[in-house]
């Protein structure tokens, strides 16, 4: 049997309703939202990457390397044929493969690389992320024998766990094995990640999955729902996915749609997301109003996994009154110290953090109150990271010392520590025996000290927040504004490119002044915020208990 509709490998990570969305004929002149310019941002530099490798493959490969024709005026139909042509003829190493289609499963896509050895051909995917930890046990081959029976077990690294990396490579087996391409024995699938200068393999058949699953296994029970559900969707039959609001739906092109339905609905999803809101739905609590209508102080009927019931009742009737906060305590606990300080990272993906922004307040020490930056503007990574760091670090340890000599308090804050602690912690091992570079341990005495205070923490345990917990929608309620409408983390990786003349792009120093305002503004948001919740505004603000 064939089936009317063949997907590609993203439909098995992808949301049902957005499966569903891609493939009824009725929604394909609906409006969707415009693409984000830092998710195309990552697309533009993840085909670089790959085509940084398939150079350096072809330099250590030669004539071994057969590359399929790409390109816009380059019909998928013509590059399956060409893909298809190669493998007939026993190509070695095949770049930028179009898999044949799979009429019968319902299949269609390609893979980066495919690697043939004595029985057929082996999946490999090229991606711009780690796929690897310091550890012991991975198996891997260097990008110079990139062959799975030139593997070893790896004494310096361990897996990564990147599910949609075996997902992807899965499909791409499934395809191998329908051309009647797929080498014998266990199926196997590799990945070259961010360093590329290995090759990760990973066994498709083990039990490495929740339930002693296999990546195969688990990308067919997958598949096949999803396949389900797009034939349905494809002869207009009853919906197999109904919307429900989701991490992924903030980047998705369909949310438009979804958010629409999902209000006029008033969906429970919007107060809760993912599994509670699917569970919530099976025992007859379907909208906001239904959840709002139950009493937080009694036990709930079901256990949830993201918050107790009796805060998701709260939320649902915070949410009826357009309510951004409500206080879950009577009486609000921020630390508060004489001396402080607010600090703010910036990073540029996994390559380093360029920018430690400072906001001193409180009593005089005989130093200017107010933001300073410890930045870099050579491209990361760079050794000029380890200078701006460890001036940050000497300025922070004085203001701490000082404060300390004369019997003063100090706290610094910052908002969600995990960002901060992960960037001191890896400063100090990179740039480790470097002038000014504080050790591992002085770092950890620091982040476990009193004097380290993550306000995002602090959110958490005092308040419910209705529209999420991010300081961009909770520090407006404290009355602070960014100057850059476009103020965000990923609209920053943007504008950090063109400060540093990134990848060609031209240098930008007009992007160098917008990152240290937003930089600022950040520390002056984190500021404003614990000001306002140790404030007689406080008393103002709805009280759980009291809704």
């Amino acid at each position: 049997m064939t089936s009317q509709v063949q997907l590609d490998a993203g439909v098995v990570t992808r949301c049902r309703r957005r499966v569903h969305l891609e493939n009824d004929p009725d929604m394909r002149d609906v409006p969707k939202a415009a693409p984000d310019p830092a998710s195309e941002q990552r697309k533009a530099d993840a085909t670089n990457h790959r085509r940084a490798v398939a150079d350096a493959l072809g330099r250590i490969v030669g004539s071994n390397l057969f590359e399929v024709p790409s390109g816009p005026d380059v019909r998928s139909a013509d590059r399956e044929r060409v893909t298809l042509a190669a493998m007939e003829m026993g190509a070695q190493y095949i770049w930028g493969a179009a898999l044949p289609r799979d009429p019968r499963g319902g299949r269609r896509g390609g893979i980066d690389l495919l690697v043939r050895d004595s029985s057929g051909y082996v999946p490999v995917l090229v991606v711009r992320h780690k796929i690897t930890d310091p550890g012991q046990g991975a198996r891997t081959s260097p990008l110079t024998m990139p062959l799975p029976d030139g593997s070893r077990t790896d004494p310096h690294r361990k897996v990564r766990p990147q599910p949609r990396d075996q997902l992807r490579l899965a499909h791409a087996q499934r395809q191998l094995q329908a051309a009647g391409y797929a080498r014998n024995g266990r199926a196997t699938g590799g990945v070259i990640g961010m360093d590329a200068d290995v090759v990760l393999w990973h066994d498709l058949e083990a039990p490495t999955w929740p339930g002693g699953r296999n990546a195969l296994a688990e990308y067919d029970a997958r598949f096949s729902d999803r396949l389900a559900v797009a034939l349905a969707a494809a002869n207009e039959r009853e919906p197999l996915a109904r919307p429900s609001r989701i991490v992924d739906c903030k980047t998705c092109p369909w949310w438009p749609t979804c958010d629409n339905d999902l209000k006029q609905g008033r969906d429970v999803s919007l107060v809760v997301r993912g599994e509670d809101a699917v569970a919530l739905r099976k025992i007859g609590l379907s909208t906001v109003d239904d959840l709002a209508e139950l009493d937080p102080a009694a036990v709930g009927p079901i256990q949830l996994v993201g918050m107790p019931f009796g805060d998701a009742v709260v939320l649902a009737r915070a949410w009826l009154r357009d309510l951004t906060l409500v206080r879950r305590v009577p009486e609000m606990n921020v630390p508060r110290a004489d001396v402080e300080v607010d600090v703010d990272m910036e990073s540029f993906g996994d390559l380093g953090a360029y920018m430690w922004g400072c906001l001193l307040s409180g009593k005089d020490i005989d130093e200017e109150h107010g933001y300073r930056a410890f930045v870099t503007w050579d491209p990361l990574p760079c050794d000029d990271e380890a200078r701006s760091f460890a001036e940050f670090w000497t300025w922070l340890t004085g203001i701490r010392l000082r404060a300390k000599a004369r019997g003063l308090s100090f706290r610094a804050y910052c908002y969600n520590e995990l960002a901060e602690n992960r960037w001191l912690l890896a400063s100090a091992e990179r740039f480790a025996g470097k002038p000014g570079i504080p050790t591992v341990a002085q770092i950890k005495e620091f982040i476990n000290s009193d004097s380290w205070v993550d306000l995002f923490g602090i959110v958490r345990e005092q308040f419910l927040c209705a529209h999420g917990k991010g300081l961009k929608v909770i520090a407006p309620v404290a009355g602070f504004s960014w100057r850059d409408p476009e103020a965000g983390g990923e609209n920053s990786m943007r504008w950090y490119r063109s400060a540093v003349g990134m990848n060609g792009d031209a240098l930008d120093t007009d992007q160098r002044r917008r990152l240290l305002e937003y930089n600022e503004d950040d520390v002056q948001a984190t500021h404003r915020l614990r000001e306002w919740m140790t404030s007689d505004a406080m008393s103002r603000l709805p009280f759980a208990g009291e809704l």
